[in-house]
């Protein structure tokens, strides 16, 4: 190695993050395309029970974030999932966890991008992937520029976004009351089993809460961490279902147009056209802050503290002396994206459902992993857990509801799309490839003396 990447290799990241950066990262994160798109589809299947399918999918992913909390105060690091996992379940199951994540939000974004692009084409008359390409190279050099840069824009956008959403739902709560109660009835049209079946739906879109744990190594203050992982959930909970809520009372879902964005087509009908364009500014910057930090912040923090490890190529764990970003790790993720979405001139659909099918197992498998290994980080370091400056509360509550609402996500996703088998196939199989040729040589190098 050079002594040029020896020194690379030895900068450390800038704490420069604060609670309401950390706060942003999580909220943003959350939302991307899938709360635009995806919901009208939830609805469709559920009807009005919608509503109570993404309250019971932002409780559980709450639940799901209150078991990684005495994970990330205690553990706090880069690579926050990997380091959980090695520590009580193995090197493998660490590598899978983080990596998969990781891997998943870097393809994640080529979707949501593509779904950005549709959203800008509705004010910029250029093609939707052009526009897909220019957004992904402009968060790619924010990212570059420096965490702090990166996080203030997230936290400008989530503001924005979150100001519109509640105004919609304020605004638009004389309507609902007066379609209630004939706006939603019949509550539950297809069955109980219907109104589960858009949960995991829901759940697509509220996975992406635990990227704000790959910001334990640039926090300020790690108390942050938890209070910003609970405080996420909450926003999203509170905005989403009372916006779902007074769409559905202000307009019988029936006479929705539910192939499209859900908001959209609520916002032109009771606000007109300008109501609409709003909507459409609000999915963009859904779509940006997805990407921003879900993807460039998250993905490279975890390649960073893979690679600082051996077991990822050390491109990816140097970091420019001045932004204290890893600039190449950035780059490829970039590259990667702009790639996918060339690949998407060919066939949309396909690699849209492709990569999503993707990030959901991801998403379960690190969840699956975390939870496992919270529960024995409580059993097998009770005095190191009774120290931190944060801890579970009513954790005989919290980590059987965690498992209960992973499963039900699990079961009835498999249950709606077979295909997810795909899915984890794809990869899975890649990843252990990987470890078991390139990870366990590199390792076995390091031990030879020279």
């Amino acid at each position: 190695m050079s002594t040029n990447q020896q020194n690379l290799l030895e900068i450390e990241p800038l704490r420069n993050l604060n609670f309401w950066h950390i706060w942003a990262l999580g909220v943003g994160a959350v939302v991307g395309d899938g709360i635009f798109l995806l919901l009208g589809q939830a609805v469709e299947v559920a009807g009005p029970s919608a509503i109570l399918s993404i309250f019971i999918a932002g409780v559980l992913e709450l639940f799901l974030q209150l078991t990684l909390s005495e994970l990330a105060v205690g553990m706090p690091s880069a690579g926050a999932l990997d380091k959980w996992s090695e520590r009580f379940l193995g090197e493998w199951w660490g590598y899978l966890a983080g990596m998969s994540w990781a891997i998943a939000w870097t393809l994640i974004s080529i979707s949501v991008c593509i779904a950005m692009g549709r959203f800008l084409a509705y004010f910029i008359p250029i093609n939707e992937l052009v526009l897909a390409a220019i957004c992904v190279t402009i968060f790619w050099l924010l990212n570059v520029r420096g965490a702090l840069v990166a996080a203030t824009t997230q936290l400008w956008m989530v503001i924005g976004l979150v100001a519109i959403m509640v105004g919609l739902a304020i605004f638009g709560a004389p309507h609902a009351v007066k379609g209630f109660p004939q706006n939603f009835l019949p509550f539950t049209p297809n069955g109980l089993q219907a109104m589960f079946l858009a949960v995991p739906m829901a759940s697509y879109a509220f996975m992406g809460t635990a990227c704000l744990c790959t910001s334990g190594s640039e926090c300020k203050n790690i108390r942050d961490l938890p209070k910003a992982l609970v405080w996420a959930a909450i926003t999203f909970i509170v905005v989403y279902t009372l916006s779902l809520v007074v769409m559905i009372g202000s307009i019988d879902w029936r006479t929705m147009s539910l192939a499209e964005s859900l908001y959209v087509t609520f916002a032109q009908r009771i606000f007109g056209t300008g109501g609409a364009a709003i909507v459409t500014v609000a999915a963009c910057l859904a779509t940006a802050t997805c990407t921003l930090m879900g993807t460039f912040y998250g993905s490279s923090r975890i390649f960073y503290e893979e690679a600082r490890n051996g077991k990822w190529p050390k491109i990816f764990g140097e970091l420019h002396p001045k932004y204290r970003t890893p600039t190449k790790g950035l780059f490829i993720i970039w590259l990667v994206n702009i790639v996918g979405i060339g690949l998407a001139t060919f066939n949309v659909d396909s690699v849209y459902v492709f990569i999503t099918m993707l990030f959901l197992c991801a998403c379960y498998i690190t969840y699956g992993l975390s939870i496992i290994s919270a529960i024995l980080y409580r059993q097998r370091c009770p005095d190191e857990v009774k120290k931190l400056p944060f801890r579970i509360p009513v954790p005989w509550l919290t980590f059987p509801i965690a498992i209960v609402g992973l499963g039900i996500c699990v079961y009835f996703a498999a249950l709606d799309n077979p295909g997810l088998i795909y899915g984890l196939i794809g990869l899975v199989a890649p990843l252990y490839l990987y470890y078991s040729i390139a990870v366990k040589n590199r390792k076995s190098d390091a031990s030879v003396p020279s």
